[in-house]
């Protein structure tokens, strides 16, 4: 609407841009690194800034207030390898020539960082490492190396080593300007480096050589057949019921692979003995020779499972079948892949049920399987309920477990609902599991089931915030259907509000595999 009222002034005290230094900036530049380093020399010359943009113009970054330049971060591209933890400023930098940079290396190396003295209060440093964590995300490098200064430790030279200023800086005894601001910038100290900047008299000429890790390097780009950023998963909640044969019982398992498939899922899963209705076609007397019965068909069912996991082109955890060895009788899971291979898991616990009924063993050897989707474990059950087992999973860098059950009341369901949660926070990774429902008459100790199928996943920010990405209706047959970003889970792992794995104490507890080279 019209006005005859002036438009009030812009009275804003900043407008910051982030921006790569041009070579019309060195003035700037010069004014801000002559007062931030006084001591140390002042500014890089106009020769030494010009071979910098003239390498790597987009590695060199400035943050301007209303168009006046108030900070400014330098960096090359280094292979790393090619210099080491022990080596000296001069040796990055090339002497100030900079042709030490190399497009091709591996990892951004931070050569300067500095902010005007009037402006500290803005938190520009934070801005400018974050910008730096960009440049190497998106130029998929491993990681961002630095050295840092510590002028806070020629106060406390007479009392600590460099190594003991560090642990107190890090447990926030002592407040240093560079390294505490380092460290809250999820920055590590790879090591103390001596003679790094011999001119240092503030840090006695001692650095601390910092790391930051990027979660999000990849070896090499695959063009086909590379593992996934998202994964498709589907899981069946199995309706028990009544089957006249195998042949009856293979064609309602080829419903769920052929449905679950079409929407272009990488892994499909069934319950713990989702084949159990075949034990009803048995004479045997006592549910200890049904099961064992129940075991012939295992093989056979395997075998058709690899074939439709390779003609539907989706991956098949065949919940958990009966197998008998060497009069031996375990519970095992079946991995069958879509490239032809399969593989197995045998449930490790068996419950007081399945000792005192069948005579059930439990295996002997915990696996992390290989996929095109990624590494993923396999959990049956009453093992969901033992945290180690996950814990060994997750140091063998498993990012799913999947957890086929079969539960006949309410409670035993929330018992391995409530620790295959806990699962998925304890280890951050996602937690599939899945049951089956209904009841099956004439067959003993699996006569009824309780089920609701769900996914999980950590519990932070970037997830549900229930922690909880999908779940079946209660007692109905159904599927469910989830994308898992695995992507999430390295964020997760280096900027989560808390980080179970890297924060464990492993100075004072360990979980460790006893048993070396099981049968089974």
């Amino acid at each position: 609407m019209p006005t005859n009222e002036k438009s009030a002034p812009n009275t804003s005290e900043h407008k910051l841009i982030l921006r790569t230094l041009r070579l019309s900036d060195y003035k700037a530049i010069k004014e801000i690194m002559d007062m931030v380093y006084s001591n140390l020399g002042g500014s890089w010359t106009q020769k030494e800034f010009s071979a910098l943009l003239k390498h790597f113009p987009e590695g060199q970054i400035c943050i301007e207030d209303k168009g006046k330049i108030i900070a400014g971060a330098l960096s090359v591209i280094v292979k790393y390898s090619d210099y080491g933890d022990k080596h000296t400023y001069e040796q990055i930098i090339g002497k100030g020539k900079f042709d030490t940079h190399n497009p091709d290396g591996d990892t951004l190396y931070g050569v300067d960082i500095f902010v005007h003295p009037e402006h500290r209060n803005l938190r520009l440093g934070r801005r400018l490492y974050d910008a730096r964590k960009e440049i190497c995300e998106n130029l998929n490098l491993r990681g961002i190396i630095a050295g840092g200064r510590i002028p806070g430790y020629l106060e406390h030279a007479d009392k600590l080593t460099p190594r003991q200023y560090i642990e107190q800086v890090r447990n926030k005894e002592i407040f240093d300007p560079i390294l505490s601001f380092q460290l809250s910038n999820d920055f590590h100290v790879r090591r103390v480096l001596k003679g790094y900047l011999p001119q240092d008299k503030e840090s006695k000429a001692y650095a601390t050589l910092l790391e930051w890790i990027n979660a999000y390097f990849e070896e090499k780009e695959v063009i086909v057949g590379g593992n996934k950023r998202v994964v498709r998963i589907g899981i069946v909640q199995w309706q028990m019921r009544s089957v006249t044969s195998l042949e009856d019982m293979m064609q309602q398992i080829e419903f769920f692979v052929d449905t679950v498939s079409s929407y272009k899922a990488d892994i499909v899963m069934f319950p713990e003995f989702f084949n159990a209705p075949l034990m009803a076609l048995s004479d045997e007397k006592t549910s200890s020779a049904a099961i064992r019965n129940l075991a012939h068909y295992t093989d056979e069912i395997r075998e058709q499972l690899t074939n439709m996991a390779l003609s539907y082109n989706i991956n098949i955890i065949a919940g958990s079948m009966p197998e008998y060895y060497d009069n031996k009788l375990y519970n095992v899971s079946y991995l069958c892949r879509r490239d032809g291979t399969y593989d197995k898991q045998y449930k490790l616990h068996v419950t007081p049920d399945e000792l005192a009924h069948w005579g059930m063993r439990g295996g002997q050897k915990l696996k992390v399987f290989d996929t095109d989707i990624g590494k993923i474990g396999i959990l049956i059950c009453y093992d969901v309920e033992f945290p180690e087992l996950s814990r060994l999973l997750s140091d063998m860098d498993m990012k799913i477990l999947f957890v086929p059950y079969w539960t006949d009341t309410k409670n035993a369901y929330l018992r391995v609902r409530r620790c295959a949660q806990a699962r998925a926070i304890e280890n951050e990774c996602y937690v599939a599991i899945t049951g089956s429902v209904g009841n099956i008459p004439r067959i003993e100790n699996m006569d009824i089931q309780y089920s609701q199928s769900a996914v999980f996943s950590p519990s932070d920010f970037a997830f549900p915030h229930d922690a909880t990405i999908a779940e079946a209706t209660p007692n109905t047959e159904m599927t469910l259907i989830a994308d898992l970003d695995l992507d999430l889970l390295k964020d997760l792992n280096t900027t989560g509000s808390v980080r179970n794995i890297r924060d464990r104490r492993k100075d004072l507890y360990n979980v460790n595999w006893i048993l070396r080279e099981p049968p089974l």
